[in-house]
């Protein structure tokens, strides 16, 4: 039995030509006994909806049962809970409706295959032997699991009864990609679920049930050439406790050719539209429809910039124009006609998706039909609520605001969906001697001269960090939290650090602390938010190596709570002049988010300021803050870490959090109302 899913017909033909190199021991081509399996598609809903199979929820003690790491359990307790990806739970089903053909068919054993798979040289002699082998030790019909393709779990796995032809294995085997499954292992698998957990996690718990054998190396691996679009839970755990290093950040996807699009919604309190073309990789602007209104001309220079326009107030000319030309795609929520003034009749229907509830098991289907895209494995998105003002183009009534404020230097940007193009020619806002608005009520404030509760010390790390972080590297006194990085790291992390954490995720708010920033070259003291699915953050970072100058950056990607959209590189920074060595003493340095506006301060005085699109969308949903003393992989943000300086320390002081009185969220006024490009 092979698993394929249904559009990945290429796979399917791909393993039957692997197969036809081999024949049965009757001497039968193999493809005579192959049978197809149609695996359960991540993309659908309901596929991957909660069921009595599978339970997503798992442990990290779990994870460390099949493969033990120092690392993992000092930085997560064995009860810290992990939610399975749509891929992990889509994979689970597969296998169980594999176990249940198998279950209630014909034959004794069954290889069971996925797609990816080929078979390495000597394969046939390696799967016979073993077959003996198992049938020797077994005494009867052969083993109810034998493993003919699998990975040591970082050579962990523990084995026993070992021979030249295979092994009895104890725990620690990763994958399923090819097994054989006798019809009475099946009933016991079945028996056993709810499968908890990625299932080639959960099964090695019923090795010892199932009497397992695998090859003493497997002859079947997984094809290194195969692109796959898997998402794996654990990771972010794994980078988190320096397990692995994936780098700084994936590249974003490119759209080029997908748009223009004009999209009108049904007006609801939450932008699903909006935030499904922009999790599709298009970069969309919103609107409120109270604008004025967009002419042709206008609507010119807002395609130079944005893919996707969504509820556009547009003026006849414009509206004709989008109607006529063959390049606009044209996207209707259900029964927005009356809010727009739009005839959906007027529409060209090769053009043109329109919406409905009855697409409600597949929401993805018609957009990524009309826009030529693949559907993405997350969820359709509920979509930001309406008052967070996410994909507005806010950059006109900033200007107008404040005035003729300087523009500073950026930094090299990121090149994604969720940043303004480059030929945008974005340059930062500064602002020069405005004072901070008092803050509402406080909610933290930690002193930081013991240990607290609300803003913990974490172990951990993440990756591009040369350090790795640890609860011994901070110290308290009466001065604060003394952060101190040292050459006490070990591997590809050859230094020790420290890093705090609030216990609580915030929702908007002021965020500050007094710091007084570590000295060296590669050293960077960070004050920041940050959340991870989607990956969203607001930085404030002072090198060692620039003490004069802060670096101020926002990361953001699409989606609701939980979605794999974790792109970004740079984010968007720039650099603000402080007029003081931040390593000499402390300074106030504050960070107030808010919808639609972010506000960097030093000292009560505003020196940065941000709206949406400027040049990114604003972070919308719950983040955690820290603070850290680290050390980049790469030299572009603050040298090369000289040893001769270390250690090297930093210390904060003063934590708190603040709600922002009601007045001081952003209200629309009649600035906003002009049209940008």
């Amino acid at each position: 039995m092979v698993i394929n899913l249904d559009r990945q017909s290429g796979r399917w033909h791909r393993v039957k030509r692997e197969l036809k190199r081999f024949r049965t021991g009757d001497g039968a081509p193999f493809t005579s006994i192959v049978r197809r399996i149609p695996a359960i598609d991540a993309r659908d809903g309901r596929a991957v909806a909660a069921s009595v199979d599978v339970d997503p929820n798992y442990r990290i003690g779990d994870q460390l049962y099949v493969q033990p790491d120092t690392r993992l359990s000092a930085c997560f307790d064995v009860d810290e809970p992990v939610r399975m990806t749509r891929q992990e739970t889509a994979v689970a089903r597969s296998h169980i409706e594999v176990w249940k053909a198998i279950a209630t068919g014909p034959h004794k054993h069954v290889l069971v295959l996925e797609d990816d798979v080929w078979f390495r040289r000597g394969a046939a002699a390696s799967i016979n032997r073993g077959r003996q082998a198992a049938l020797t030790r077994c005494r009867g019909d052969g083993p109810h699991l034998l493993y003919l393709s699998y990975a040591d779990a970082g050579d962990s796995a523990e084995r026993a009864d070992v021979c030249d032809a295979l092994f009895k294995p104890v725990r620690g085997l990763w994958f399923l990609s090819g097994y054989v499954l006798s019809k009475e292992g099946a009933t016991a698998l079945l028996r056993a679920m709810p499968v908890v957990g990625p299932v080639d996690m959960w099964i090695n718990y019923h090795f010892e049930d199932l009497g397992a054998l695998a090859l003493s190396s497997p002859a079947i691996l997984q094809r290194p050439d195969d692109t796959s679009d898997n998402a794996y839970s654990v990771l972010p755990y794994l980078a988190r406790a320096g397990i692995i290093d994936a780098g700084s950040g994936a590249t974003a996807p490119r759209r080029s050719g997908v748009g223009p699009v004009v999209a009108w919604s049904s007006g609801g309190e939450r932008e699903s539209l909006a935030m499904a073309l922009s999790m599709l990789g298009l970069r969309v602007r919103a609107f409120d429809g109270d604008e004025e209104q967009v002419q042709e001309t206008h609507l010119q220079r807002l395609f130079r910039t944005f893919d996707a326009l969504v509820d556009p107030p547009l003026a006849k000319d414009a509206l004709a124009k989008v109607l006529a030309s063959d390049e606009v795609k044209l996207i209707l929520e259900t029964n927005p006609a009356e809010r727009n003034g739009i005839d959906p009749k007027l529409l060209p229907p090769t053009r043109t998706a329109i919406l409905t509830q009855t697409l409600a098991d597949r929401p993805w289907e018609p957009l990524c039909t009309l826009l030529h895209v693949a559907e993405p494995i997350d969820a359709f998105p509920g979509g930001a609520h309406r008052r967070l003002r996410l994909f507005r183009d806010d950059r006109f009534r900033a200007t107008h605001e404040v005035g003729h404020a300087p523009r500073g230097r950026s930094a090299l940007i990121d090149e994604s969906p969720w940043v303004l193009p480059p030929e945008a020619d974005w340059l930062p806002l500064m602002q020069a001697g405005r004072l901070l608005p008092h803050s509402g009520r406080s909610i933290v404030h930690e002193p930081m001269t013991s240990a607290s509760l609300e803003i913990r010390s974490v172990v951990e790390t993440f990756p591009g960090n040369l350090a790795v972080f640890a609860h011994d590297s901070i110290i308290y006194d009466n001065h604060g939290a003394n952060i101190r990085i040292s050459e006490k790291g070990s591997g590809n992390r050859p230094y020790q650090s420290g890093a705090l954490a609030s216990k609580q995720l915030f929702d908007h708010g002021r965020f500050e602390a007094e710091i007084r920033a570590a000295p060296g070259v590669g050293l960077v003291t960070g004050f920041f938010l940050h959340r991870d699915a989607p990956r969203q953050e607001i930085d404030i970072e002072l090198a060692g190596n620039d003490p004069r100058r802060m670096l101020i950056n926002v990361y953001f990607n699409p989606g609701d709570d939980g979605a794999a959209m974790g792109f970004g590189y740079r984010g968007s920074p720039c650099y603000v002049e402080l007029g003081f060595d931040s390593t000499l003493d402390f300074h106030l340095y504050a960070i107030d988010w808010r919808p639609g506006r972010i506000i960097w301060s030093v000292d009560g005085v505003v020196v940065h300021e941000r709206v949406g699109w400027d040049p990114t969308p604003l972070p919308h949903l719950p983040m955690l803050l820290h603070a850290n003393l680290w050390a980049p992989r790469s030299e572009e943000l603050a040298g090369r870490v000289n040893k001769a300086n270390l250690p090297s320390t930093a210390t904060f002081r003063n934590v708190r959090v603040s709600q922002l009185p009601r007045h001081q969220v952003v209200q629309r006024t009649s600035m906003e109302l002009g049209v940008s490009a």
